[in-house]
Protein backbone atom coordinates (compact mmCIF):
# COMPACT_ATOMS: atom_id res chain seq x y z
CA UNK A 1 0.00 0.00 0.00
CA UNK A 2 1.44 3.19 -1.05
CA UNK A 3 1.10 5.88 1.39
CA UNK A 4 1.46 9.62 0.57
CA UNK A 5 1.31 12.78 3.33
CA UNK A 6 -0.64 15.99 2.08
CA UNK A 7 -0.17 19.18 3.56
CA UNK A 8 -3.23 20.57 1.45
CA UNK A 9 -7.16 21.71 2.48
CA UNK A 10 -8.98 18.64 2.61
CA UNK A 11 -11.60 20.09 0.77
CA UNK A 12 -9.22 20.82 -2.54
CA UNK A 13 -8.35 17.44 -2.37
CA UNK A 14 -9.14 14.90 -5.37
CA UNK A 15 -9.67 11.83 -4.38
CA UNK A 16 -11.71 8.58 -5.29
CA UNK A 17 -13.20 8.68 -1.55
CA UNK A 18 -11.87 11.39 1.03
CA UNK A 19 -12.75 10.13 4.66
CA UNK A 20 -13.40 11.91 7.76
CA UNK A 21 -13.90 11.08 11.28
CA UNK A 22 -17.33 12.14 13.30
CA UNK A 23 -16.77 12.88 17.02
CA UNK A 24 -19.84 12.82 19.77
CA UNK A 25 -18.99 16.25 21.50
CA UNK A 26 -21.87 15.91 23.57
CA UNK A 27 -19.95 15.02 27.03
CA UNK A 28 -22.66 15.77 29.71
CA UNK A 29 -25.35 13.16 28.60
CA UNK A 30 -26.73 11.61 31.24
CA UNK A 31 -29.84 10.49 29.30
CA UNK A 32 -29.03 7.22 27.38
CA UNK A 33 -31.64 9.05 25.42
CA UNK A 34 -30.07 12.46 24.62
CA UNK A 35 -29.23 13.19 20.58
CA UNK A 36 -25.18 12.83 20.40
CA UNK A 37 -23.60 16.21 19.13
CA UNK A 38 -21.79 14.81 15.96
CA UNK A 39 -19.11 17.08 14.67
CA UNK A 40 -16.15 15.73 11.92
CA UNK A 41 -13.18 16.65 13.59
CA UNK A 42 -11.47 18.80 11.30
CA UNK A 43 -10.94 22.28 10.67
CA UNK A 44 -12.16 22.30 7.34
CA UNK A 45 -15.34 24.79 6.95
CA UNK A 46 -16.42 22.82 3.59
CA UNK A 47 -15.98 19.00 4.89
CA UNK A 48 -18.01 20.17 7.71
CA UNK A 49 -20.89 21.98 5.47
CA UNK A 50 -20.60 18.56 3.65
CA UNK A 51 -21.10 16.67 6.31
CA UNK A 52 -23.80 19.07 7.88
CA UNK A 53 -27.42 18.14 6.91
CA UNK A 54 -26.79 14.35 7.75
CA UNK A 55 -25.00 14.92 10.98
CA UNK A 56 -27.94 17.42 11.98
CA UNK A 57 -30.55 15.05 10.37
CA UNK A 58 -30.68 12.61 13.76
CA UNK A 59 -30.28 9.14 12.05
CA UNK A 60 -26.55 8.73 13.10
CA UNK A 61 -26.14 7.57 16.40
CA UNK A 62 -22.72 7.98 16.83
CA UNK A 63 -21.65 4.74 17.56
CA UNK A 64 -17.86 3.57 17.22
CA UNK A 65 -17.11 2.46 13.92
CA UNK A 66 -20.49 3.86 12.21
CA UNK A 67 -20.08 4.16 8.49
CA UNK A 68 -21.96 6.52 6.22
CA UNK A 69 -20.72 7.22 2.42
CA UNK A 70 -21.73 10.03 0.68
CA UNK A 71 -21.95 10.48 -3.13
CA UNK A 72 -20.68 13.50 -5.08
CA UNK A 73 -20.00 15.54 -1.35
CA UNK A 74 -21.14 19.25 -1.84
CA UNK A 75 -18.03 22.04 -1.92
CA UNK A 76 -15.71 19.18 -2.59
CA UNK A 77 -13.49 17.87 -5.09
CA UNK A 78 -13.20 13.87 -3.87
CA UNK A 79 -15.56 11.83 -5.58
CA UNK A 80 -17.02 10.38 -2.35
CA UNK A 81 -17.37 11.74 1.31
CA UNK A 82 -16.97 8.31 3.86
CA UNK A 83 -18.06 9.28 7.26
CA UNK A 84 -16.53 7.10 10.30
CA UNK A 85 -17.76 7.56 13.56
CA UNK A 86 -14.68 8.13 16.47
CA UNK A 87 -17.15 7.91 19.60
CA UNK A 88 -16.98 10.24 21.89
CA UNK A 89 -14.56 13.19 21.63
CA UNK A 90 -13.28 13.10 24.87
CA UNK A 91 -11.90 9.63 25.17
CA UNK A 92 -11.05 10.08 21.31
CA UNK A 93 -7.10 8.66 20.96
CA UNK A 94 -4.73 6.55 18.74
CA UNK A 95 -6.49 3.51 19.75
CA UNK A 96 -9.47 4.19 18.07
CA UNK A 97 -8.12 6.01 15.03
CA UNK A 98 -5.97 3.09 14.28
CA UNK A 99 -9.43 0.88 14.11
CA UNK A 100 -11.09 3.50 11.94
CA UNK A 101 -8.13 3.38 9.54
CA UNK A 102 -9.12 -0.24 9.27
CA UNK A 103 -12.57 0.45 9.41
CA UNK A 104 -12.25 2.74 6.14
CA UNK A 105 -10.00 0.32 4.22
CA UNK A 106 -12.51 -2.52 4.45
CA UNK A 107 -15.37 -0.22 4.19
CA UNK A 108 -14.05 1.48 0.96
CA UNK A 109 -12.48 -1.40 -0.53
CA UNK A 110 -15.35 -4.56 -0.30
CA UNK A 111 -17.16 -1.61 -2.72
CA UNK A 112 -14.30 -1.94 -5.13
CA UNK A 113 -12.31 1.44 -4.29
CA UNK A 114 -8.50 1.09 -4.67
CA UNK A 115 -7.41 4.69 -2.94
CA UNK A 116 -8.38 7.34 -0.64
CA UNK A 117 -8.03 9.86 1.10
CA UNK A 118 -7.57 9.86 5.70
CA UNK A 119 -8.00 13.44 6.84
CA UNK A 120 -5.89 13.49 10.19
CA UNK A 121 -8.48 14.22 12.64
CA UNK A 122 -7.37 17.45 15.04
CA UNK A 123 -6.77 16.50 18.59
CA UNK A 124 -4.01 13.67 17.79
CA UNK A 125 -0.65 15.16 16.89
CA UNK A 126 0.23 15.06 13.72
CA UNK A 127 2.92 12.51 13.95
CA UNK A 128 0.85 10.11 15.97
CA UNK A 129 -1.79 10.44 13.97
CA UNK A 130 -0.19 9.19 11.05
CA UNK A 131 1.03 6.89 12.65
CA UNK A 132 -1.96 5.06 13.72
CA UNK A 133 -3.74 5.71 10.61
CA UNK A 134 -1.06 4.05 8.49
CA UNK A 135 -1.19 0.80 10.77
CA UNK A 136 -4.37 0.42 11.15
CA UNK A 137 -5.23 0.53 7.56
CA UNK A 138 -2.48 -2.27 6.62
CA UNK A 139 -4.28 -4.04 9.22
CA UNK A 140 -7.80 -3.68 7.82
CA UNK A 141 -6.05 -4.49 4.05
CA UNK A 142 -5.49 -8.18 5.16
CA UNK A 143 -7.71 -10.83 4.08
CA UNK A 144 -7.43 -14.54 5.18
CA UNK A 145 -9.10 -16.19 1.80
CA UNK A 146 -6.06 -16.82 -0.23
CA UNK A 147 -7.08 -20.38 -1.24
CA UNK A 148 -10.32 -19.45 -2.46
CA UNK A 149 -11.26 -19.85 -6.00
CA UNK A 150 -13.45 -17.43 -6.19
CA UNK A 151 -11.46 -14.68 -4.44
CA UNK A 152 -11.76 -11.32 -5.16
CA UNK A 153 -8.63 -8.89 -5.26
CA UNK A 154 -10.00 -6.29 -3.33
CA UNK A 155 -7.32 -4.84 -1.57
CA UNK A 156 -6.72 -0.40 -1.28
CA UNK A 157 -3.50 -0.06 -3.00
CA UNK A 158 -2.74 4.16 -1.91
CA UNK A 159 -3.79 5.89 1.05
CA UNK A 160 -3.20 9.53 1.28
CA UNK A 161 -2.90 11.35 4.93
CA UNK A 162 -4.28 14.25 5.19
CA UNK A 163 -2.50 16.56 7.60
CA UNK A 164 -0.32 19.47 8.93
CA UNK A 165 2.95 20.05 9.99
CA UNK A 166 6.76 19.14 8.87
CA UNK A 167 6.19 17.07 5.88
CA UNK A 168 9.36 15.28 5.79
CA UNK A 169 9.09 14.40 9.82
CA UNK A 170 5.44 12.95 9.08
CA UNK A 171 6.65 10.85 6.02
CA UNK A 172 9.60 9.33 8.00
CA UNK A 173 6.62 8.46 10.56
CA UNK A 174 4.45 7.19 7.46
CA UNK A 175 7.35 4.97 6.96
CA UNK A 176 8.41 3.52 10.02
CA UNK A 177 4.67 2.73 10.61
CA UNK A 178 4.61 0.92 7.06
CA UNK A 179 7.57 -1.87 8.54
CA UNK A 180 5.61 -2.23 11.31
CA UNK A 181 2.07 -2.44 9.34
CA UNK A 182 3.70 -4.85 6.87
CA UNK A 183 5.41 -7.03 9.53
CA UNK A 184 2.37 -7.09 11.45
CA UNK A 185 0.66 -8.85 7.89
CA UNK A 186 3.83 -11.07 7.31
CA UNK A 187 3.13 -12.51 10.54
CA UNK A 188 -0.66 -12.56 9.86
CA UNK A 189 0.38 -14.55 6.68
CA UNK A 190 2.50 -17.03 8.49
CA UNK A 191 -0.31 -17.81 10.84
CA UNK A 192 -2.92 -17.98 8.21
CA UNK A 193 -1.52 -21.14 6.36
CA UNK A 194 -3.05 -24.32 6.97
CA UNK A 195 -0.59 -26.58 8.38
CA UNK A 196 -0.04 -29.05 5.63
CA UNK A 197 1.37 -25.46 3.81
CA UNK A 198 3.17 -24.33 7.42
CA UNK A 199 5.10 -27.01 8.39
CA UNK A 200 8.23 -26.21 10.97
CA UNK A 201 10.64 -27.12 7.74
CA UNK A 202 7.98 -24.30 5.68
CA UNK A 203 8.51 -21.65 8.57
CA UNK A 204 12.34 -22.02 9.00
CA UNK A 205 12.68 -21.51 5.04
CA UNK A 206 10.35 -18.57 5.40
CA UNK A 207 12.21 -17.03 8.04
CA UNK A 208 15.52 -17.66 6.34
CA UNK A 209 14.71 -16.43 3.40
CA UNK A 210 13.07 -13.73 5.67
CA UNK A 211 16.33 -12.67 7.11
CA UNK A 212 18.34 -12.63 4.03
CA UNK A 213 16.02 -10.04 2.39
CA UNK A 214 16.42 -7.39 5.45
CA UNK A 215 19.83 -8.39 6.61
CA UNK A 216 19.47 -10.62 9.45
CA UNK A 217 21.87 -13.47 10.35
CA UNK A 218 19.81 -16.69 10.53
CA UNK A 219 20.30 -20.67 11.16
CA UNK A 220 17.90 -23.23 10.79
CA UNK A 221 18.69 -25.66 13.03
CA UNK A 222 17.15 -29.44 12.80
CA UNK A 223 16.86 -32.72 14.64
CA UNK A 224 20.39 -33.44 14.90
CA UNK A 225 21.20 -30.23 16.43
CA UNK A 226 18.30 -30.01 19.05
CA UNK A 227 19.60 -33.41 20.34
CA UNK A 228 22.98 -31.89 20.61
CA UNK A 229 22.14 -29.09 22.68
CA UNK A 230 20.47 -31.65 24.60
CA UNK A 231 16.96 -29.99 24.50
CA UNK A 232 14.74 -32.66 26.18
CA UNK A 233 11.97 -30.47 26.41
CA UNK A 234 11.40 -29.89 22.91
CA UNK A 235 12.57 -32.95 21.44
CA UNK A 236 9.54 -34.62 23.42
CA UNK A 237 7.00 -32.73 21.71
CA UNK A 238 8.67 -33.83 18.39
CA UNK A 239 9.39 -36.75 18.91
CA UNK A 240 5.57 -37.72 17.82
CA UNK A 241 5.70 -36.27 14.75
CA UNK A 242 7.01 -37.57 11.23
CA UNK A 243 7.43 -33.77 10.78
CA UNK A 244 10.94 -32.68 11.36
CA UNK A 245 11.10 -30.17 14.08
CA UNK A 246 13.30 -26.64 13.56
CA UNK A 247 15.42 -24.59 15.86
CA UNK A 248 15.31 -21.17 13.90
CA UNK A 249 17.51 -18.72 15.46
CA UNK A 250 17.68 -14.87 14.11
CA UNK A 251 19.88 -11.99 15.36
CA UNK A 252 20.16 -8.44 14.86
CA UNK A 253 23.68 -7.12 15.57
CA UNK A 254 23.62 -3.40 14.48
CA UNK A 255 26.93 -1.77 14.26
CA UNK A 256 27.38 0.52 16.85
CA UNK A 257 24.93 -1.49 19.01
CA UNK A 258 25.89 -1.34 22.75
CA UNK A 259 27.19 -5.03 23.85
CA UNK A 260 24.54 -5.03 26.45
CA UNK A 261 21.70 -5.34 27.26
CA UNK A 262 20.53 -8.11 24.53
CA UNK A 263 17.01 -8.39 24.23
CA UNK A 264 15.92 -12.46 23.53
CA UNK A 265 12.53 -13.01 21.88
CA UNK A 266 11.38 -16.60 22.04
CA UNK A 267 8.29 -17.55 20.75
CA UNK A 268 5.94 -21.32 20.60
CA UNK A 269 6.42 -22.83 17.29
CA UNK A 270 3.73 -25.29 16.79
CA UNK A 271 2.70 -25.41 13.60
CA UNK A 272 -0.11 -27.87 14.53
CA UNK A 273 -1.55 -29.20 17.73
CA UNK A 274 -3.35 -32.22 18.27
CA UNK A 275 -2.31 -32.37 21.82
CA UNK A 276 -0.50 -35.29 21.54
CA UNK A 277 -1.34 -38.57 23.29
CA UNK A 278 -3.37 -35.98 25.61
CA UNK A 279 -5.53 -35.50 22.27
CA UNK A 280 -7.39 -32.58 22.02
CA UNK A 281 -11.26 -32.60 21.01
CA UNK A 282 -12.33 -33.05 17.33
CA UNK A 283 -14.44 -29.93 17.33
CA UNK A 284 -12.56 -26.44 17.11
CA UNK A 285 -8.99 -28.81 16.03
CA UNK A 286 -8.70 -27.44 12.64
CA UNK A 287 -7.72 -23.84 14.33
CA UNK A 288 -4.59 -25.47 16.10
CA UNK A 289 -2.99 -24.17 12.68
CA UNK A 290 -2.64 -20.92 15.14
CA UNK A 291 -0.64 -22.53 17.43
CA UNK A 292 2.56 -20.99 16.10
CA UNK A 293 1.21 -17.79 16.23
CA UNK A 294 4.30 -16.60 18.91
CA UNK A 295 6.53 -17.53 16.93
CA UNK A 296 5.59 -15.72 13.81
CA UNK A 297 5.38 -12.64 15.87
CA UNK A 298 8.71 -13.06 16.90
CA UNK A 299 9.97 -13.90 13.46
CA UNK A 300 7.84 -10.92 11.94
CA UNK A 301 9.16 -8.74 15.03
CA UNK A 302 12.46 -9.36 13.71
CA UNK A 303 11.95 -7.87 10.27
CA UNK A 304 10.83 -4.69 11.56
CA UNK A 305 13.80 -4.40 13.77
CA UNK A 306 16.25 -5.18 11.10
CA UNK A 307 13.90 -2.59 9.23
CA UNK A 308 14.02 0.19 11.09
CA UNK A 309 17.62 -0.37 11.68
CA UNK A 310 17.36 -0.26 15.65
CA UNK A 311 20.34 0.18 17.65
CA UNK A 312 20.11 -2.55 19.74
CA UNK A 313 21.21 -6.58 19.89
CA UNK A 314 18.64 -8.80 19.67
CA UNK A 315 18.43 -12.36 19.10
CA UNK A 316 15.17 -14.36 18.03
CA UNK A 317 14.25 -17.77 18.60
CA UNK A 318 11.27 -19.81 17.32
CA UNK A 319 11.19 -23.87 18.14
CA UNK A 320 9.33 -24.87 16.07
CA UNK A 321 7.45 -28.59 15.67
CA UNK A 322 4.19 -30.41 15.62
CA UNK A 323 2.63 -32.00 18.65
CA UNK A 324 1.12 -35.23 17.49
CA UNK A 325 -0.15 -38.67 18.77
CA UNK A 326 2.05 -41.70 17.39
CA UNK A 327 3.87 -44.71 18.72
CA UNK A 328 7.05 -42.75 19.13
CA UNK A 329 5.42 -39.88 21.28
CA UNK A 330 6.01 -39.40 24.74
CA UNK A 331 3.18 -40.34 27.08
CA UNK A 332 1.82 -38.89 30.23
CA UNK A 333 3.56 -39.96 32.71
CA UNK A 334 6.94 -39.21 31.28
CA UNK A 335 9.74 -37.69 32.57
CA UNK A 336 11.91 -34.96 30.12
CA UNK A 337 15.51 -33.36 31.08
CA UNK A 338 15.21 -30.06 29.83
CA UNK A 339 18.23 -28.13 28.41
CA UNK A 340 18.73 -26.43 32.06
CA UNK A 341 18.90 -29.56 32.90
CA UNK A 342 15.66 -29.58 34.86
CA UNK A 343 13.30 -32.98 34.86
CA UNK A 344 9.76 -32.72 34.00
CA UNK A 345 7.29 -34.92 34.38
CA UNK A 346 4.85 -34.59 31.71
CA UNK A 347 1.28 -34.66 33.76
CA UNK A 348 -0.62 -33.72 30.12
CA UNK A 349 0.71 -33.78 26.59
CA UNK A 350 -1.54 -31.15 25.50
CA UNK A 351 0.89 -28.65 27.75
CA UNK A 352 3.31 -28.78 24.97
CA UNK A 353 4.03 -25.10 24.44
CA UNK A 354 5.63 -24.65 27.80
CA UNK A 355 8.26 -27.70 27.09
CA UNK A 356 9.28 -26.04 23.96
CA UNK A 357 9.87 -22.81 25.15
CA UNK A 358 11.65 -23.64 28.14
CA UNK A 359 14.82 -24.57 26.11
CA UNK A 360 13.82 -22.10 24.05
CA UNK A 361 14.67 -19.86 27.03
CA UNK A 362 17.73 -21.06 28.40
CA UNK A 363 19.16 -21.54 25.01
CA UNK A 364 18.54 -17.49 24.50
CA UNK A 365 20.18 -16.75 28.10
CA UNK A 366 23.31 -19.19 26.36
CA UNK A 367 23.41 -17.07 23.77
CA UNK A 368 23.97 -14.03 25.48
CA UNK A 369 20.18 -12.82 26.39
CA UNK A 370 19.99 -10.00 28.75
CA UNK A 371 16.38 -9.86 28.80
CA UNK A 372 13.49 -12.13 28.05
CA UNK A 373 10.38 -11.79 26.11
CA UNK A 374 8.50 -15.02 25.22
CA UNK A 375 5.26 -15.22 23.44
CA UNK A 376 2.66 -17.82 22.96
CA UNK A 377 -0.49 -19.39 22.47
CA UNK A 378 -0.16 -21.46 25.69
CA UNK A 379 -3.27 -21.57 27.39
CA UNK A 380 -7.24 -21.95 27.32
CA UNK A 381 -6.92 -20.87 30.64
CA UNK A 382 -6.52 -17.27 29.63
CA UNK A 383 -9.02 -17.31 27.75
CA UNK A 384 -11.33 -18.06 30.35
CA UNK A 385 -9.59 -15.12 32.52
CA UNK A 386 -9.20 -12.57 30.06
CA UNK A 387 -11.86 -13.66 27.33
CA UNK A 388 -10.86 -12.56 23.64
CA UNK A 389 -10.02 -8.66 24.20
CA UNK A 390 -6.75 -9.07 26.47
CA UNK A 391 -3.57 -10.93 26.22
CA UNK A 392 -1.93 -11.57 29.96
CA UNK A 393 1.77 -10.23 30.77
CA UNK A 394 3.62 -12.44 33.54
CA UNK A 395 6.56 -10.98 34.50
CA UNK A 396 9.03 -11.83 36.92
CA UNK A 397 10.70 -8.07 36.95
CA UNK A 398 8.81 -4.64 37.46
CA UNK A 399 10.92 -2.81 35.66
CA UNK A 400 10.91 -4.60 33.13
CA UNK A 401 7.30 -4.71 32.98
CA UNK A 402 6.82 -1.12 33.58
CA UNK A 403 9.02 -0.41 30.50
CA UNK A 404 6.90 -3.05 28.33
CA UNK A 405 3.21 -1.64 29.77
CA UNK A 406 4.20 1.58 28.46
CA UNK A 407 5.31 0.06 25.10
CA UNK A 408 2.07 -1.61 25.24
CA UNK A 409 0.20 1.50 25.78
CA UNK A 410 2.06 3.75 23.01
CA UNK A 411 1.21 0.08 20.55
CA UNK A 412 -2.16 0.19 21.28
CA UNK A 413 -2.30 -3.39 22.56
CA UNK A 414 -4.75 -4.61 25.25
CA UNK A 415 -2.51 -6.50 27.64
CA UNK A 416 -3.64 -7.09 31.66
CA UNK A 417 -0.87 -8.61 34.24
CA UNK A 418 -1.48 -11.65 36.02
CA UNK A 419 0.29 -12.50 39.22
CA UNK A 420 3.15 -15.05 39.32
CA UNK A 421 3.26 -15.34 43.08
CA UNK A 422 5.29 -18.14 44.92
CA UNK A 423 2.06 -20.03 46.51
CA UNK A 424 1.05 -21.17 42.70
CA UNK A 425 4.28 -23.20 42.53
CA UNK A 426 3.07 -25.39 44.52
CA UNK A 427 0.64 -26.76 42.15
CA UNK A 428 3.43 -27.95 39.95
CA UNK A 429 5.91 -29.68 42.30
CA UNK A 430 6.24 -33.12 41.06
CA UNK A 431 6.85 -36.21 43.20
CA UNK A 432 9.51 -37.65 40.84
CA UNK A 433 10.97 -34.66 39.03
CA UNK A 434 11.56 -31.16 39.38
CA UNK A 435 8.34 -29.67 38.22
CA UNK A 436 5.24 -30.78 36.22
CA UNK A 437 4.39 -30.17 32.99
CA UNK A 438 0.80 -28.96 34.64
CA UNK A 439 -1.43 -27.63 37.74
CA UNK A 440 -4.50 -28.02 36.85
CA UNK A 441 -7.33 -26.72 36.42
CA UNK A 442 -7.36 -23.84 38.45
CA UNK A 443 -5.51 -21.15 37.79
CA UNK A 444 -3.90 -22.78 34.74
CA UNK A 445 -2.56 -19.69 32.72
CA UNK A 446 -0.58 -18.42 36.15
CA UNK A 447 0.97 -21.78 36.70
CA UNK A 448 2.21 -22.31 33.22
CA UNK A 449 3.80 -18.79 33.47
CA UNK A 450 5.04 -20.36 36.89
CA UNK A 451 6.57 -22.85 34.79
CA UNK A 452 8.65 -20.94 32.40
CA UNK A 453 9.69 -18.58 35.46
CA UNK A 454 11.46 -21.56 36.94
CA UNK A 455 13.47 -21.44 32.98
CA UNK A 456 13.87 -17.51 33.21
CA UNK A 457 15.57 -17.89 36.46
CA UNK A 458 16.53 -14.68 37.48
CA UNK A 459 17.41 -13.16 33.65
CA UNK A 460 14.05 -9.94 33.80
CA UNK A 461 11.59 -11.86 31.87
CA UNK A 462 7.82 -11.00 30.14
CA UNK A 463 5.86 -13.73 29.01
CA UNK A 464 2.64 -12.79 26.68
CA UNK A 465 -0.07 -15.43 26.71
CA UNK A 466 -1.68 -14.50 23.33
CA UNK A 467 -4.07 -17.85 23.05
CA UNK A 468 -7.50 -15.74 22.73
CA UNK A 469 -6.00 -12.67 20.91
CA UNK A 470 -3.95 -14.09 18.44
CA UNK A 471 -7.22 -15.55 16.12
CA UNK A 472 -10.06 -13.12 15.83
CA UNK A 473 -13.10 -15.13 16.26
CA UNK A 474 -15.22 -13.07 14.01
CA UNK A 475 -15.01 -10.22 11.55
CA UNK A 476 -14.94 -6.70 12.83
CA UNK A 477 -15.12 -3.53 11.28
CA UNK A 478 -11.85 -2.86 11.40
CA UNK A 479 -10.14 -6.62 10.62
CA UNK A 480 -10.90 -9.63 9.13
CA UNK A 481 -11.68 -13.15 10.66
CA UNK A 482 -8.32 -14.64 11.27
CA UNK A 483 -5.10 -14.09 12.32
CA UNK A 484 -4.73 -10.67 14.35
CA UNK A 485 -0.61 -10.21 14.68
CA UNK A 486 -1.12 -9.38 18.67
CA UNK A 487 1.80 -8.13 20.06
CA UNK A 488 4.03 -7.16 16.85
CA UNK A 489 3.57 -3.68 18.23
CA UNK A 490 4.28 -3.83 21.49
CA UNK A 491 7.72 -6.09 21.07
CA UNK A 492 8.44 -2.97 18.38
CA UNK A 493 7.97 -0.28 20.96
CA UNK A 494 9.29 -2.12 23.71
CA UNK A 495 12.84 -2.79 21.39
CA UNK A 496 12.84 0.68 20.53
CA UNK A 497 12.67 2.48 24.23
CA UNK A 498 16.22 0.40 24.54
CA UNK A 499 17.58 2.08 21.55
CA UNK A 500 16.32 5.21 22.40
Amino acid sequence: MKTTIALSSPSELEAEALVAVVLDYNEAKQDKNAKPQLKVATNDTAMQSAAADLLASGELTGKLFETNLLHKPAGLKGKRLLLVSGGSAKKFSTYELRRIAGTAVRTLKSRGIRSFALIAPSGIAADEAVRAIVEGAHVGNFDPDYYRSDRKDQKIDAITIVASGDKSALEKSAAEAQIIGESQNFTRDLVNEPSNRMTPTILGERAKKMCAEVGLKCEVYGADKIKELKMGAFWSVAQGSDEPPTLIVMKHEPAGAPEKPVLGLVGKGITFDTGGISIKPADGMEKMKYDMAGGATMIGAMRAIALLKTKIKVIGIVCATENMPSGKAQKPGDVQIAMSGKSIEVINTDAEGRLVLADGLHYAKQLGATNLVDAATLTGAVVVALGYTNAGIFTNDDKMYERFHAANERAGEKMWRLPVDDEYMEQIRSTIADIMNTGGRWGGAITAAMFLKEFAEDTPWIHLDIAGTAWMEDQKPWISKGPSGIALRSLIEFVKSFAA
